[in-house]
């Protein structure tokens, strides 16, 4: 695969782009495509293709475009997606481990002169393949670090920050609560320290656990047995003080449980969401589908600006602990079928049929 360090300024009006089609400019591979209006196919602009007439030319910035609106890869084009895939996989891969080795994550224009691209093609190729920006990458793997070395409980919160990525602890304490949810100390101690609320009620659709820390709403969880769902919560906060909720906090239960029964009624409630940086942007996507509507996963992953990203996008469904709040019971795949949910399938389908209705 051509690489370059041109800026994507050179080839911003048709005129440059049709000049850059009839250089065959390798320089100008990954800035824009060109289709023909003729044969209905779009091609690179360094393609050996025979040159069509300008008035038949129409330009693309992505082949995504290209193919939103119509037209087929060339068989050229095609036969060198798996192996430009395979070598954009590759670049991404090195810059990932280029930014986990680094004391201080590397500036873009680093990373992307190492790549042999220029900064606009480089990060649009890493958000495409990882789901998230550089900088994001960077923050995601810090806090998955921090986390680790948090848990294994013989690190030191000091030693835990520096082996982070912090340089300062300034720096990492104004980020802390953003990455971890509560103090670093009670992280690292599986909650200890941290006040978690929660009561267990009944619902139509079984038993229903919710569950809230000082910043919100940290758990929804729902099944069949009680028991197994008061479990998963001391899981997930294994030394946090868990307190069985007073006849207040069952109120927002009621809230929680009367959403399920009558979707119409909404529900808005502080949540004190816990993931990585991907895993936020999807649940933030998630909130924003409408009741009684799906999206697929393949319309998430295009909407958080990561189009091949379908995969990760379930698994952040998958991870999801706050039911119906964050609504993952939403997505679908492509072909509309119901496919997982991770507290079984017939709920999924229940939930759908009831906004439906609403």
């Amino acid at each position: 695969m051509h690489t370059s360090t041109k800026n994507s300024s050179h080839y911003a009006t048709d005129t440059q782009r049709w000049a850059a089609v009839q250089a065959r400019d390798p320089a100008a591979d990954g800035h824009f495509v060109y289709a023909v209006r003729t044969t209905g196919v779009y091609c690179r602009p360094s393609s050996s293709a025979r040159l069509p007439r300008r008035e038949n030319v129409v330009f693309f910035a992505t082949a995504e475009a290209a193919e939103a609106a119509g037209y087929r890869a060339s068989r050229r084009v095609a036969a060198d997606h798996t192996s430009i895939a395979a070598q954009r996989a590759a670049l991404v891969a090195q810059a990932c481990r280029l930014i986990e080795a680094a004391d201080t994550p590397p500036s873009l224009d680093e990373l992307a002169a190492q790549a042999g691209m220029s900064t606009f093609h480089f990060h649009r190729v890493f958000k495409a393949e990882t789901g998230l920006t550089p900088k994001a990458y960077a923050s995601a793997y810090r806090a998955r670090r921090l986390r680790e070395e948090l848990g294994d409980g013989a690190t030191s919160v000091t030693d835990a920050i520096y082996g982070a990525g912090f340089n300062s602890n300034s720096r990492f304490y104004e980020a802390s609560n953003q990455l971890l949810g509560m103090r670093p100390r009670d992280y690292r101690d599986g909650g200890v320290g941290a006040s978690i609320r929660f009561a267990v009620g009944q619902c139509s659709l079984g038993a229903i656990l919710v569950a809230q820390s000082q910043r919100g709403i940290c758990a929804i969880l729902l099944g069949d047995d009680p028991d197994a769902l008061v479990r998963d919560l001391q899981d997930q906060f294994p030394k946090a003080q868990l307190i069985g909720g007073d006849a207040g906090f069952e109120q927002l239960v009621a809230q929680v449980v009367g959403f399920i029964e009558a979707p119409s009624l909404g529900l808005n409630l502080p949540l004190d969401v816990r993931g990585t940086a991907f895993q936020e942007r999807v649940w933030q996507a998630l909130r924003e589908i409408p009741p009684g509507t799906t999206v697929s996963y393949a319309q998430i992953a295009e909407r958080i600006g990561a189009p091949k990203a379908m995969r990760a996008v379930a698994q952040a469904c998958g991870a999801n602990h706050i039911a119906v709040a964050i609504p993952c019971h939403r997505v679908v795949r492509r072909d509309g079928d119901i496919s997982g949910y991770r507290w079984g399938v017939e709920r999924k389908r229940e939930l759908l049929q009831r906004e439906a209705k609403a």
